[in-house]
């Protein structure tokens, strides 16, 4: 087995390249990617000078719009309004539940605040916006984001199992991996993987729900005191431009077709970066509680939001 040694630098980085392009290729799918990054970081090791989270972020923020192109604007309405009271109730359910375990658990209040808010909203993004709204050191947002992506990567592969296994609706799954899967970049790798309709469901309701952002991380700053600074995630309001123009002029149709292929083929390219972030040492040195409390959490959140869709049904 190859150790982090055996490699010098520029090979490192060779070898990240080769596997991030051919993430590109039909053949790879969500899960492999997924354990390709994770494998090349726990086994060889990843650059360190490299901005890998960076451009994870940007990549995702890039997919996310592409997809845009590929969702009406009359189906992208009638599905975030039908599932309102859902996308809300969840989020209240989720920061309110969040809030219990931390102190049970005896978390530090950031740590468990960012935790809450990814689990609640959409991931890293909500983490990301979040910290700086309460003035969270960077060790408390590493350890938070490290705890949602390893969810992440487990929902990747579980959810189209248990999805199949109740024989779930395009559209019920859609609905389910948009409101129980953090990170924007696994509901759409899951949903992906389970169809078209479960894609096109996934994402538009994983993005309205990714418009609480805002509000969740201004109540936080002055939750935490008011000193904090509010970032406000400009790849949403792209999104919406991107339907926009789909629906304002159609017969743009073949290039926006396009453009719904590639934002499908970079998110695979993200799972794989994300991969990348994910090392066991780096879980073993915060300890198992913040990890404890955040899968307890996701339980709840989606087990219950499983409940909600299925009494739907």
């Amino acid at each position: 087995m190859l150790s982090s040694m055996t490699l010098q630098p520029r090979y490192r980085k060779l070898l990240l390249l080769l596997l991030g392009v051919s993430c590109l290729l039909p053949m790879v799918n969500s899960p492999t990617a997924l354990i390709l990054g994770f494998m090349l970081a726990n086994v060889v090791g990843v650059p360190h000078d490299w901005q890998i989270g960076a451009l994870t972020k940007k990549l995702l923020s890039l997919s996310i719009v592409c997809l845009g192109f590929g969702i009406p604007f009359a189906q992208a309405a009638s599905i975030t309004i039908a599932n309102l009271p859902l996308i809300l109730g969840s989020i209240i359910a989720t920061i309110v539940i969040g809030t219990l375990l931390s102190k049970l658990f005896k978390l530090e209040r950031n740590t468990g605040h960012l935790i809450a808010c990814g689990t609640a909203i959409c991931g890293g993004s909500a983490i990301a916006a979040v910290a700086p709204a309460i003035n969270a050191k960077n060790d408390q947002t590493a350890l938070a984001l490290a705890c949602v992506f390893v969810l992440n990567s487990i929902a990747l592969f579980i959810f189209p199992v248990i999805g199949h296994l109740l024989s779930l609706s395009q559209h019920d799954f859609g609905v389910w991996s948009a409101i129980a899967i953090h990170d924007t970049s696994s509901v759409v790798g899951a949903a992906s993987a389970y169809g078209e309709e479960a894609l096109k469901t996934a994402t538009t309701i994983k993005l309205a729900r990714a418009l609480w952002i805002v509000p969740v991380a201004a109540l936080s700053a002055m939750w935490f005191g008011g000193n904090g600074k509010l970032k406000v995630p400009m790849f949403i309001l792209y999104y919406c431009l991107a339907i926009a123009i789909s629906t304002l002029l159609p017969q743009g149709q073949p290039l926006y077709d396009g453009l719904f292929l590639v934002g499908k083929r970079l998110l695979i390219v993200c799972l794989f970066l994300v991969g990348c972030g994910i090392t066991i040492s780096k879980l073993r040195t915060h300890g198992s509680k913040p990890l404890l409390a955040a899968t307890l959490l996701w339980l709840c959140i989606g087990s219950g939001s499983l409940l909600a869709v299925l009494s739907l049904q």
